[in-house]
């Protein structure tokens, strides 16, 4: 397997590193067609409007939401998670230009300046029940978003209490979490899109990473499979020798 890392700006070497001890090896993408010999993407972090003018100089949003569009496995980190945001919000005067798809706001700077970055334990029960290991991951947030609102289709995989009085003035949470702590949402899943508001990268624990691996074959998976049984349809049945190359063909990642 071999997973595209976008390469402009920010914490690509920290992931590539992640892959390598998961025994994948992680590719630099920086120019449209060198998404063409990737089935997978990883968006880091790093300063989202350094990033965006880069890409846009370098043409490729168009070729990211393609990629999106194609229904490719994408994983977005702090700034990659704004990428693949809809909608962003407390951003420089402006804005900034967004890939889109995953159906959510997010927050631009939600838990403020880079000095009040910060770690944290985040629960995180759909890793642990996937990958083992411990109930909680460490969380690495530096000058981080928060996703303010989802759409129906977006499974929330973490979220974090922030004191009330810790919020920025800028920042406005939903009705339902009103009270002396607001709950943001700092993870996410929809479809073959996933976005983390902190950096896996920057810790040791692989398990994110392995997640997204599963991810990706689980996609691959379901359109091998889709793909398969349009053919069989097409050739008016199937017989022992198909099902086994079938079988055979599926993307299945060995541990």
């Amino acid at each position: 397997m071999v997973v595209g890392v976008l390469a402009l700006q920010g914490s690509f070497n920290e992931h590539i590193a992640a892959l390598r001890k998961l025994g994948v090896k992680g590719v630099e993408i920086r120019k449209p067609e060198q998404l063409e010999q990737v089935g997978s993407l990883i968006i880091p972090g790093g300063e989202s409007t350094t990033m965006a003018k880069l890409a846009e100089y370098h043409n490729l949003f168009p070729a990211l939401r393609e990629f999106v569009k194609l229904g490719k496995p994408v994983w977005g980190t702090c700034a990659g998670l704004i990428f693949l945001a809809n909608k962003a919000v407390g951003q420089k005067t402006g804005g900034q230009e967004l890939v889109g798809g995953l159906d959510c706001t997010v927050h631009r700077n939600f838990f403020g300046s880079q000095i009040q970055s910060f770690e944290t334990e985040l629960f995180v029960p759909e890793i642990t029940a996937n990958e083992g290991g411990p109930e909680t991951f460490r969380g690495v947030f530096i000058r981080a978003p928060g996703i303010l609102e989802v759409g129906p289709k977006v499974e929330v995989l973490a979220d974090y209490s922030v004191p009330s009085g810790k919020l920025l003035d800028s920042v406005s949470v939903p009705q339902e979490n009103a009270g002396s702590e607001k709950r943001v949402i700092v993870a996410v899943r929809q479809g073959n899109l996933l976005g983390t508001a902190f950096h896996p990268e920057l810790t040791a624990d692989t398990r994110w990473h392995s997640y997204f691996l599963k991810m990706t074959n689980e996609v691959r998976a379901e359109d091998g499979s889709s793909k398969a049984s349009s053919s069989i349809s097409m050739a008016g049945g199937e017989d022992a020798s198909s099902k086994e190359q079938l079988r055979t063909d599926l993307p299945i990642y060995q541990w």
